[in-house]
């Protein structure tokens, strides 16, 4: 038992080392291209961190940000387990956020509660992202079709249906505009806090969504059965586990959450559909889902790690007249050399275990 112990904390350690490594290595590399583009690394450093967290206002703005990030994320962990690559979860993100766009459209005129109306809508969003997550995993189920081409496929599908409705059948009377449909009554939206956008609501529901798929992954049979598939699927058909059953499963987990970061984007941030109603957090959310390797439980400090560079990022055009996407550099990069270094460390141990063997 203690040897067990101090394996898992050996192994613990090394992934945390994997972590910081790849951080240092990423910074290393934006330091390059800033000094290449003749801009000061320190000061862009400082700007982005002043910009997150140098103000109430700048960080209640990196948690309005974090908690699409948070559930797009938990999603794509449980169809990571299974072994999926859910590429359109953005996809999902934007179908949850016309559903329940499309509730408050129904609803707002009834003569009900508008908490009752708010909930009903949140669901619809559920609904929907676990409806366009569905689809993706029929297609590869029972089409053959490879989950990263049906979700890349489906996202668009999903960003052009959003198109015609605002230009279309939900046109702004009069109005012909980029900037989305009617807005929502205050009454039918998320509470937020006094003179900052965060909706303790909306934080509450992306804190319960992280502790929800950790739980799920790491200390329920289904999350065994779930990682069981993805690890080797016909190994665990053989051994009884409903595979393709368990993949459905997950997509449509996976959906659920991601159509509620689009139903908070609705109800808690922009209060209308937008055309660009995701803001790019379904791919993020993939990115941090790479960059933690699949862990549960790094998912709320790696995504609000993300959360502070996309709203620090924006006073680079500011203060530095650099373009804010340099953020985008850096998580990339991070990602880049996490998947790297963890490359190099199971070449490393699979030699090892080579060696052993023959020796």
């Amino acid at each position: 038992m203690p040897e067990r112990r101090g394996r898992f904390t050996r192994e613990k350690w090394i992934d945390i080392g994997i972590q910081v490594g790849a951080l240092a290595l990423a910074m290393v590399f934006t330091t390059i291209i800033l000094l290449a583009a003749g801009a000061p690394p320190l000061a862009a450093y400082r700007e982005i961190l002043q910009g997150a967290f140098g103000s109430v206002t700048g960080f209640s703005n990196v948690l309005v940000a974090w908690v699409p990030l948070l559930l797009a994320a938990s999603g794509v962990l449980v169809t990571f387990a299974a072994g999926l690559w859910n590429i359109g979860v953005e996809g999902q993100i934007v179908f949850g956020a016309v559903l329940t766009t499309w509730a408050l459209r129904l609803l707002q005129d009834a003569s009900l509660s508008p908490a009752l109306i708010i909930l009903v809508a949140l669901l619809a969003g559920m609904v929907g992202g676990a409806l366009w997550a569905g689809l993706a995993g029929v297609l590869k189920t029972f089409g053959g079709v490879n989950e990263i081409f049906g979700g890349l496929g489906l996202n668009y599908v999903a960003a052009a249906l959003t198109l015609w409705l605002i230009f279309g059948p939900w046109k702004r009377p009069g109005i012909g505009s980029m900037s989305g449909t009617e807005p929502f009554p205050d009454r039918l939206a998320l509470p937020t806090i006094a003179g900052l956008r965060l909706s303790p609501w909306s934080l509450g529901l992306g804190i319960l969504a992280v502790i929800v798929v950790y739980i799920l992954l790491e200390r329920t049979y289904f999350g065994l059965k779930l990682k069981a598939t993805g690890a080797n699927t016909k190994a665990a058909f053989l051994l009884g586990v409903p595979t393709w059953q368990y993949g459905m499963l997950a997509f449509l987990v996976c959906g659920a959450l991601a159509g509620l970061a689009g139903a908070v984007q609705v109800t808690a941030v922009y209060h209308r559909l937008i055309p660009s109603i995701s803001s790019g957090y379904g791919y993020l959310g993939l990115m941090i889902g790479m960059l933690i390797l699949y862990r549960a439980i790094w998912v709320a400090p790696v995504a609000l790690f993300f959360a502070a560079l996309n709203i620090g990022s924006i006073q680079l055009p500011i203060v530095l007249k650099l373009d804010s996407t340099l953020s985008g550099v850096l998580q990339g990069a991070l990602v880049l050399f996490v998947i790297l270094v963890e490359g190099a460390r199971q070449r490393y141990l699979h030699r090892s275990r080579v060696r052993i063997g023959s020796s």
